[in-house]
C-alpha cells in the first residue's frame, strides 16, 4: 500500500497553505482563499490532452492538483481535449502537435480514464471525481454561431497580450492553434453554467488560458447572488516543474517519456526512474508527487543527508509512486527485481531469474551457442562489441556467469535449470540470458 495522508482535517480552507508548503503554488486569482473558507463545496477542474492513449509522468502535477482537492473536500473534474485536441495548444510548446481522428481520441480517453482511476475515487457522490470529454460540447459548435457568441467578446490584443501566444509568434503561429484559448475559454464557461464548476486550475504557461475563461464567465454567465466586488469564478496555476539537477523532467536516460502505461514503460522501469532521481530534486518530488506529510518529508530529507548512498528518500518515492500507479503487487516486484539486478550475490533462483528477464529485459542464446563459448555468447548477443572484446574482459577476470568466474573464452557455464545465464559484467552490470524456445 502507498503511505498517504488520508483526507484533511482543515477541509479546502487548508488547501492553498497545502500547496504552498509542498512549494507548488504559484499564482491564484484574487479571493480564491475566502471563498475556500467559506467551507462550501467547490468544484474545480483540470484539462489533460488526450494525444496519446497513456498519460506519462509529466502529467503527474495536474493529476495530484486533482487528487489534493478531492482531499481537501473539493471534486475534481477531468477534462479530456477531445475538441481541443484536434486543434492543439500553443502553450509551452515549439510547434504545433498532430491533429488527431475521432476513434483514436475515443481509445485514448478510455486508456486515460483507466489511469486516472489509479489515482482519483470516482466513486458518485459530491466529492466523486467526473471525466467529461470537451468534444462532447465542442462538436455541437458551428463556427458562425462560435464566432458570434464566444469571439466577440475577445479583442485581438487581448489575445496577443498572453504569453502563450508571444512565445509562438515569432517561430509561427497557425490561426488553429490561436483559436485554442477561446475554446479553453469556452470550455471553463460551459463547465461553470452547467456543472457549477467554479475553479480551473492548471501550469503557470496555462495562465493566460484560465484568465481568458474567467473574462468569458464575467461576460456571458449571471452572477445571481454574488455580492458586490465577489468573482464567479477562479483560477489557480501551479509552478512548472525544473529541475534543479538540469536534467529533463519525465524522460528516461535514453531520452523516452516515462509513461504510465505498464506496456510503455514496464513497472520495474517506472521504480528505476524513480529511484535515480538526482538527490537535488528528489525533495521536491517528495513533496509534488506523495501525500506524505511534512514530518516523513523532512525525515527523508535528513536521513538523505546523513546517508546518501543508500537513497533513502529516492526508494519511499519510488515505492510510493510505483504502487499507487501499479499497484502495490508490481511494486513490490519491482523493488525485489530491482534488488535481484543490482546485488552483488549470484542468482541461482529460477524464480528470481524469471521474474528480472520479464522486468528488466536480457538476451535470448541458442544452446548450440553455447558450444562457441563465452566470448562468441557475450558478442552474439550484444553485450559486448566483439569477440575480442569479450576475450579481454575475461582474461582481466571482468565476467562471471552464475557465479563463476570465468577464465576461458572457449567455455559456458551449464545454464542454471538448463535455462537460465546469470552474467556478471565488470562490478556493476548484470544481463540475464535465457535459452531460445523455453516455456
Amino acid at each position: 500500500m502507498t503511505d498517504t495522508a488520508e483526507g484533511s482535517t482543515t477541509g479546502l480552507a487548508g488547501l492553498l497553505e497545502e500547496l504552498r508548503w509542498r512549494g507548488i503554488l504559484e499564482e491564484t486569482t484574487p479571493g480564491l482563499a475566502d471563498r475556500l473558507a467559506t467551507g462550501r463545496a467547490i468544484a474545480g477542474y483540470i484539462g489533460f490532452d488526450p494525444t496519446f492513449d497513456s498519460l506519462h509522468v509529466g502529467h503527474l502535477v495536474p493529476i495530484f492538483g486533482l487528487l489534493r482537492l478531492q482531499r481537501f473536500g473539493g471534486r475534481p473534474v477531468a477534462v479530456m481535449g477531445g475538441g481541443t485536441g484536434m486543434i492543439g495548444d500553443p502553450s509551452g510548446r515549439s510547434s504545433e502537435r498532430n491533429l488527431l481522428d475521432r476513434v483514436t481520441l475515443a481509445a485514448n480517453l478510455a486508456a486515460i480514464r483507466a489511469q486516472l482511476e489509479r489515482f482519483l475515487d470516482f466513486t458518485p457522490g459530491s466529492q466523486g471525481a467526473v471525466m467529461v470529454n470537451n468534444l462532447d460540447w465542442l462538436g455541437e459548435w458551428s463556427l458562425i454561431d462560435f464566432l458570434r457568441d464566444v469571439g466577440k467578446h475577445f479583442t485581438i490584443p487581448y489575445m496577443l497580450a498572453k504569453d502563450s501566444v508571444q512565445t509562438r509568434l515569432e517561430r509561427g503561429l497557425s490561426f488553429t492553434e490561436f483559436s485554442y484559448m477561446l475554446l479553453q475559454a469556452y470550455d471553463f464557461a460551459h463547465l461553470h453554467r452547467t456543472m457549477g464548476v467554479e475553479l480551473q486550475m492548471g501550469g503557470a504557461d496555462q495562465w493566460g488560458n484560465i484568465t481568458a475563461g474567467l473574462e468569458l464567465i464575467r461576460r456571458t454567465n449571471a452572477s445571481g447572488g454574488l455580492a458586490e466586488g465577489q468573482e464567479p469564478a477562479h483560477g489557480l496555476a501551479y509552478k512548472l516543474l525544473l529541475s534543479q539537477s538540469g536534467s529533463k523532467f519525465g524522460k528516461s536516460e535514453t531520452g523516452d517519456s516515462v509513461w504510465l502505461d505498464p506496456a510503455k514503460t514496464s513497472p520495474y522501469a517506472f521504480y528505476q526512474y524513480w529511484l535515480n532521481i538526482d538527490d537535488r530534486d528528489v525533495g521536491t518530488y517528495l513533496r509534488w508527487f506523495t501525500e506524505f506529510p511534512q514530518a516523513r518529508i523532512e525525515g527523508l530529507e535528513s536521513d538523505a543527508a546523513r546517508a546518501p548512498e543508500g537513497r533513502p528518500a529516492q526508494r519511499a518515492l519510488a515505492l510510493d509512486l510505483t504502487a499507487r500507479t501499479h499497484g502495490a503487487e508490481a511494486a513490490a516486484r519491482a523493488v525485489a527485481d530491482s534488488e535481484a539486478k543490482f546485488s552483488n550475490e549470484a542468482i541461482d533462483d529460477p524464480g528470481v531469474l524469471r521474474s528480472l528477464f520479464e522486468s528488466a529485459g536480457g538476451f535470448a542464446f541458442d544452446p548450440a551457442a553455447l558450444a562457441a563459448g563465452t566470448a562468441a555468447v557475450l558478442a552474439e548477443a550484444g553485450l559486448v562489441a566483439s569477440k575480442g572484446e569479450a576475450r579481454r574482459l575475461i582474461s582481466g577476470g571482468g565476467v562471471t556467469i552464475n557465479g563463476a568466474r570465468v577464465t576461458d573464452p572457449s567455455f559456458v557455464p551449464e545454464p542454471i535449470a538448463g535455462e537460465w545465464l546469470d552474467v556478471r559484467i565488470g562490478k556493476r552490470r548484470r544481463e540475464i540470458g535465457r535459452r531460445r524456445g523455453a516455456g
